[in-house]
């Protein structure tokens, strides 16, 4: 019996990246080694990857551009001045619980923001977490718990916000494609859809600040930690001696503060900025152009150093815009062999009717190609390809296929050793070598949000 082209080439992608190949190469070989199967020879695999590219450009495009901003956004000083304020804070008061309390929902509030009021994605981390260590040290607090509370607003709120990377995960990516292989999404409301599973993300995180590791966890407090806090407070030490040194140096000090203060509302007019064109023109490609501009036309980003922030912010966001344009082409190719429909008929009739278990069955292999590729927004195109048919064959109705589709996408994003979700809070918590990727960032977001959303996400397609 001859294997299925589609089951093959997403095995063989899945495979290699689990190896540890780059995912683009898996995603290439995977579509070659499918078209090849499939009879379509190397000229019209190639031919139909390359049509798929065309339709992730204008994704790739505009991560390119948020990069840019969020480059913008951190020459401007804006996330230092917010870590500045949180350690004066904790210098002021204490350790008490209410401080606490509101640095988690501080954290949790910047990562939601990060995906569509200031979309710069994971590049707040590093910028924000390493001066803040010095309280999470003093605090005790377990930093696998700062590392499930940064994952949670990442990977939530592209999956139930339809703004800024909701926008492209939501509309763009998912809508776009579950209408494409056939469902009619004109009446869909995306936030009803996936209401259910983001309830799930938060019953994860629930769990891990009231009871996974709402114990105290001792940290050393190593030179990282003591230069973090001295950068904080140097205005405030630059201040004390200037009134010693003479008026001079006082009027220096009081210029570059006036200086941090217009750079810090010129940063907050350039989030307004981007948010408003984005709402109003639907387009997060002209809200982060126009944000970028507010940038130039105050001179925080001077001319003469436009072309090497908009270059940096490429390089931060190009990787993630690669993996999705040969992820559209990877999905091309599986239309392109017309073996989708006789998988969708062999698991139609392997199912037998049974959509609990044909759901289930669903969002596990999602949680699965996620966790092989590293990213929800790429892993789209190729799960909705395979399961809105079988969807649509088993009754689900357009209300539960879009919530399978965007679940199983969203699955394994937390937890994927190669996601940045995991990466992004590692990157900002391990400065001092206390914060292991695997056991600190994957296993713990893995076990809190993966299984939390596997089974309110079922519950989702059972009930829409």
């Amino acid at each position: 019996m001859m294997i299925n082209a589609v089951l093959l080439a997403v095995v063989v992608m899945l495979g290699l990246s689990l190896a540890r190949v780059h995912v683009v190469l898996s995603l290439l070989i995977g579509a070659i080694v499918g078209g090849l199967v499939a009879g379509l020879g190397v000229d019209a695999t190639l031919a139909a990857f390359q049509e798929g590219i065309k339709n992730g450009a204008q994704i790739a495009l505009s991560y390119a551009l948020l990069g840019a901003f969020a480059v913008a956004i951190a020459h401007s000083g804006l996330p230092q001045s917010l870590a500045g304020s949180v350690i004066k804070r904790i210098d002021a008061g204490g350790t008490s619980g209410m401080i606490k309390y509101m640095l988690f929902a501080g954290l949790v509030m910047m990562s939601c923001f990060s995906q569509n009021l200031i979309p710069i994605h994971i590049a707040f981390i590093p910028l924000l977490v390493p001066p803040l260590l010095l309280a999470f040290n003093r605090m005790h607090i377990d930093r696998r718990l700062i590392a499930c509370l940064i994952t949670f607003g990442l990977v939530t709120t592209y999956m139930f916000i339809p703004y800024g990377f909701g926008d492209i995960y939501l509309n763009q990516i998912m809508l776009k494609n579950v209408g494409e292989a056939g469902v009619d999404i004109s009446d869909i409301s995306v936030v009803k859809a996936m209401a259910i599973p983001a309830l799930g993300m938060l019953v994860g995180l629930m769990t891990a600040i009231f009871i996974s590791y709402r114990k105290p966890r001792q940290y050393q407090q190593v030179a990282i930690d003591q230069a973090a806090h001295d950068s904080v407070i140097e205005t405030e030490v630059v201040e004390n001696a200037s009134v010693e040194a003479g008026d001079a140096l006082s009027k220096t000090a009081a210029t570059a503060q006036k200086q941090s203060k217009m750079k810090t509302l010129v940063a907050l007019a350039a989030i307004v900025t981007a948010f408003v064109v984005q709402l109003y023109t639907d387009s997060l490609l002209l809200g982060s152009m126009f944000g970028f501009g507010v940038f130039m036309a105050t001179g925080v980003v001077k001319w003469r150093e436009a072309d090497t922030v908009f270059n940096d912010g490429i390089k931060l966001m190009a990787m993630i815009g690669f993996i999705m344009i040969t992820a559209q082409g990877f999905a091309e190719v599986m239309k392109a062999t017309e073996q989708i429909q006789p998988l969708v008929d062999g698991a139609t009739s392997l199912f037998a009717g049974n959509k609990a278990i044909a759901a289930f069955i669903m969002l596990l292999l999602g949680l699965i190609v996620t966790m092989g590729i590293g990213s929800s927004f790429s892993t789209i195109p190729i799960l909705a390809a395979i399961y809105v048919p079988l969807c649509l064959s088993l009754g689900f109705s357009p209300l539960a296929t879009v919530a399978i589709v965007g679940t199983a996408g969203a699955l394994g994003d937390a937890g994927s050793p190669a996601s940045d979700s995991t990466l992004g809070p590692t990157s900002g918590l391990n400065v001092d070598g206390q914060h292991d990727h695997i056991k600190d960032s994957v296993i713990p977001t893995f076990i809190h949000y993966n299984i939390p959303l596997l089974l309110f996400g079922w519950i989702a397609a059972m009930v829409l």
